[in-house]
């Protein structure tokens, strides 16, 4: 009997007792395009959210103690996963996982890969990442970045790449990870400009650092690393070739506040203030531009672009209009996804379908 309290009450301290979850079937998208005119049908909130939200036909939101997949059409939840003894610091998706990172005391060191399509759970490791990481992610990559540092480990088979530090005296402002490898904004003392440096994302060897001059404002800020790599001073997007780091061009925005970056077709698709450019990487030339209020992102050969009064889907090398899907009072600042008949707009912390 004595045996049976004692493993009770260790049952109950223990991360199986605190963990729930549920699974799915695999995703089943009906087939079609969103009709001319949408509407919202539902919406999720959500904090933090994976930088794209959409994977292995699930919307996949983050809360503070676990993960959650939604039906695209229903906006319904399909399988969770949750931890009621630590917090969650991060979550990403990427080659059809979900990969999030726990908080069980002052770090965060926990780390688990769920199938996003059924809430499987693929694996788990611990890892010793500070309590501000931020985890990002592109193919076969995620990204845990800090003030002092980064690490990448591999989404599928869970083992750490490499690891890398900020100088003494310098601070990592910003990071990102994309088909150009991981790129760093690094900031040291009484310095009027930043570091941009970009290292390999598999073998983590360094390939260049560049300077780049602040003018004035207080930080930079990273929008992405691919066919172009991004980085906001202020108002304007100054975009640097991956090859060598040769300055390609800049965009200026009304603001500084929106600004986002991808990649498509062999061009980089640049959002800042009210537009979209597609940049040449080559020459830094724009091919075209559109109106938008916020990020463009990529579906095949075709670039979706929110509007204030819906989203606009444009051939990704000529910009011309292939469709256009009406809504009043899009908010700014989201990035558009279509999938099958709707189009999930993720917001800083909710997620809304359209249909």
């Amino acid at each position: 009997m004595a045996l049976a309290v004692v493993a009770a009450l260790l049952w109950r301290g223990s991360d199986a007792a605190a963990t729930e979850s549920t699974t799915a079937a695999p995703a089943d998208v009906p087939p079609g395009t969103p009709a001319g005119a949408v509407s919202p049908a539902w919406s999720a909130d959500g904090g933090p959210l994976p930088a794209d939200v959409v994977e292995a036909g699930r919307v996949v939101v983050g809360s503070e103690h676990g993960v959650r997949a939604l039906d695209v059409v229903s906006g319904e939840e399909a399988w969770h996963y949750t931890r009621s003894n630590a917090r969650l610091c991060g979550l990403t998706v990427t080659d059809g996982l979900a990969v999030a990172v726990f908080r069980t005391a002052s770090r965060c060191d926990e780390a688990v890969a769920l199938d996003a399509g059924t809430g499987v759970r693929a694996w788990t490791r611990s890892l010793g990442l500070r309590g501000d990481a931020v985890l990002t992610s592109t193919a076969r990559i995620v990204l845990a970045s800090s003030p002092t540092g980064v690490l990448t480990f591999d989404p599928v088979g869970n083992n750490v790449r490499w690891r890398a530090g900020a100088p003494e005296g310098c601070r990592w402002l910003d990071a990102a990870a994309g088909s150009a490898g991981v790129a760093v904004l690094q900031r040291c003392e009484d310095a009027d400009e930043v570091q941009l440096r970009l290292y390999d994302g598999f073998e983590g060897t360094e390939h260049w650092t560049i300077d780049v001059p602040l003018d004035g404002a207080d930080e930079a800020l990273l929008l992405g690393a691919g066919e172009l790599i991004g980085v906001r001073v202020g108002g304007e997007a100054r975009l640097f070739a991956p090859g060598d780091g040769a300055f390609r061009t800049a965009l200026a925005g009304d603001t500084g506040e929106s600004a986002g970056l991808a990649s498509a077709a062999g061009l980089a698709l640049v959002h800042v203030g009210d537009t979209v450019w597609a940049i040449d990487p080559g020459t830094g030339e724009p091919r075209w531009s559109a109106p938008a209020n916020g990020a463009p992102a990529v579906t095949q050969d075709a670039v979706v672009v929110p509007t204030g009064e819906g989203f606009v889907l444009h051939d990704a090398v000529t910009g011309a209009e292939l469709s256009r899907w009406a809504t009043p009072s899009v908010p700014a600042d989201g990035v558009a996804t279509v999938i099958g008949p709707v189009v999930v707009l993720r917001l800083d912390d909710e997620v809304r379908g359209y249909r």
